[in-house]
């Protein structure tokens, strides 16, 4: 039996998951009147403590509504070298919104030096794009930024006269591994994308929180792009379904990328970085890292990365899984 650690974006919904979308209520979203996809906004708002909130399929596309929400054209947004939302996701604020990205270097923990986002804000010259964002990402390579940080540097942000936006993909890691609420990590941000289809086990959606005038502003944004889905509700409940039934198990990841880590301590030139949530990375000499993720599905395990293995926990791996792959992975890692 193959364990996939690849991503918790390759859970399948739970029989219960299914139940609930099979079940769903529903209407036209578009028209605003699915009220299966209305309940799970109104739901994730007032979590996060925001006003409202919008249901769309992707992560990617909620970020670039945030993005094209905030900024016009000629505008640019702050955010770091390897942020998703500028690395990652084919620079659709570039092609699409014309927005101009200033990349700023992040440091191990995912943070971004003061220093570093207080000279990148461009002064009020007609030579220079109009510096209107500043971005976070949280959690980080699956460690959680922290929250003296988070409030620091938005703040540092907000006195320059940028919003801020939080690529919050497993924003629900962090509220479980920090023992924070949703609303206390995210009351420093202006607006706050979360996604339901990596940890939460949710097969489809992510939602952007924020006023009600941003939200009202990012409904259009969402139709440009092509987010406008009718019966949306069918989907809505599988990720209704997440936050009210999967948060607090998002701790099992948590331990169970424990487990994995510490299994692969003593392994002669492996290096292990101990997780803060459910994202294992191994650096392999490269010697051993030519042909070693093809290796390992051969024996039934899959992973991502090439010297830097990346190992992810989700709900569809049990501890059990997790002692099975060990001798696997020692065994081929060891070389």
């Amino acid at each position: 039996m193959t364990i996939d650690l690849r991503s918790d974006t390759v859970t399948r919904p739970t029989a219960a998951m299914r139940e609930a979308m099979a079940r769903a209520e529903v209407g036209d979203d578009v028209f605003g009147d699915d009220p299966t996809v209305n309940r799970l906004q109104q739901r994730i708002a007032e979590m996060l403590g925001f006003e409202a909130a919008l249901y769309v399929p992707t992560g990617t596309q909620s970020n670039l509504v945030a993005l094209m929400t905030h900024c016009g054209r000629g505008d640019e947004y702050l955010v770091g070298q390897h942020a998703h939302c500028y690395r990652w996701e084919a620079g659709g604020a570039a092609v699409l919104g014309s927005i101009q990205p200033q990349p700023l270097p992040n440091q191990p923990d995912g943070t971004i030096a003061l220093a570093d986002i207080a000279a990148n804000i461009k002064p009020d010259d007609s030579h220079f794009a109009r510096s209107r964002l500043f971005c976070l990402e949280n959690t980080w390579g699956g460690n959680v930024l922290p929250q003296a940080y988070v409030e620091e540097a938005t703040a540092l942000a907000r006195s320059k006269g940028l919003a801020c936006h939080l690529d919050g993909a497993r924003f629900f890691n962090a509220v479980v591994a920090s023992g924070r609420s949703a609303a206390e990590l995210a009351r420093p941000f202006d607006s706050v994308s979360v996604c339901f289809s990596k940890g939460l086990g949710a097969p489809v959606g992510s939602a952007l929180c924020g006023s009600k005038d941003f939200i009202q502003r990012a409904h259009r944004w969402r139709k440009m792009v092509g987010g406008g889905m009718r019966q949306a509700g069918v989907i809505a409940a599988g990720a209704l379904h997440a936050i009210e039934h999967h948060l607090d198990r998002l701790a099992e990841d948590h331990a169970n990328a424990r487990r994995l880590a510490e299994g692969l301590q003593g392994l002669s030139g492996v290096q292990v970085q101990a997780p803060q949530t459910n994202i294992v990375f191994v650096d392999v000499p490269p010697e051993r890292g030519e042909g070693l993720v093809q290796r390992l599905a051969e024996r039934g395990v899959l992973a991502t990365g090439l010297y830097k293995l990346r190992f992810v926990t989700h709900l569809d791996v049990s501890t059990d899984d997790i002692d099975r792959a060990l001798p696997v992975l020692r065994e081929l890692l060891a070389g």
